[in-house]
């Protein structure tokens, strides 16, 4: 199976309001595998990989982000997937 990957950076009121933890939630609820962490300088960076349909779903999630973010941009790369991931993990 040919794995879809996008790597997302996503910059706005997006640390200290749950954005990690609503990332997971969703991505779990989406089948998508990858991660998701805070970044020094503000902003929150994501790996994405699942299906085509459930990433861009999972994007599109992302960009509304949980009721106290607020998103002001979202950057997205494609990314080979190099790398396969099992499961959505929380980095620190």
């Amino acid at each position: 199976m040919d794995t879809f990957q996008k790597s997302l950076l996503l910059s706005g009121r997006v640390q200290g309001v749950g954005f990690r933890y609503f990332t997971r939630q969703n991505a779990e609820n989406l089948n998508i595998n990858g991660w998701v962490r805070n970044r020094r300088d503000g902003k929150v960076e994501a790996v994405l990989q699942g299906s085509p349909e459930n990433v861009e779903e999972m994007i599109a999630r992302m960009k509304q982000g949980p009721s106290s973010a607020r998103v002001d941009d979202v950057e997205i790369r494609e990314a080979p997937a190099d790398e396969e991931f099992t499961g959505f993990k929380v980095r620190r």
